[in-house]
């Protein structure tokens, strides 16, 4: 038996890699899926008009800095906005009064809720929920206005002035 474990050293070496390899990637695509939320999180609830490009794992940041993710997505089926369950850590005291925003680091980057704090000396506690809020951007819709309203004559800033200039 020694002298087996000896002729295949390296190829058990490389097995023990791929093993130790996987169990690396599996806890990785836990914590990135939401999975990992830290123990004792604050499990805090957003309603937003339109939630594209945030899914579950997807980050919550304070001034740019990873705070927490998002654990949970449903359609609240009274107001019809997405019911968001965001999970902050817990040593981050934000304001009661605190809002929240989905944004993205530019034009092709990820997607993210942003925090912003508010003056309210009460932090947020577990099971509160953030009301003042500001769903995704709808950037095909915004290129498309801006393409509809660039040709209308009423909008040329030359033809408003000649106008005035006209009325008697």
């Amino acid at each position: 038996m020694k002298s087996l474990f000896r002729d295949n050293i390296g190829e058990a070496l490389v097995g023990l890699f791929v093993v130790l390899f996987a169990a690396w990637f599996v806890a990785f695509a836990w914590d990135k899926t939401g999975g990992g939320a830290k123990a004792g999180a604050i499990r805090i609830t957003a309603l937003f008009p339109n939630s594209t490009g945030i899914n579950i794992g997807s980050e919550v940041r304070v001034a740019g800095i990873k705070v927490g993710t998002v654990s949970e997505q449903a359609l609240d089926p009274q107001s019809f906005q997405v019911k968001t369950v965001l999970a902050i850590d817990p040593a981050v005291k934000l304001p009661a009064d605190s809002s929240a925003a989905i944004t993205s680091e530019g034009f092709l980057g990820a997607t993210f809720i942003a925090l912003v704090p508010g003056g309210d000396p009460a932090p947020l506690k577990d099971g509160d929920t953030i009301t003042d809020t500001q769903g995704a951007m709808d950037l095909m819709g915004l290129v498309g206005q801006f393409i509809n309203k660039s040709g209308d004559a009423k909008s040329a800033p030359g033809d408003a002035a000649a106008g005035e200039a006209t009325k008697p």
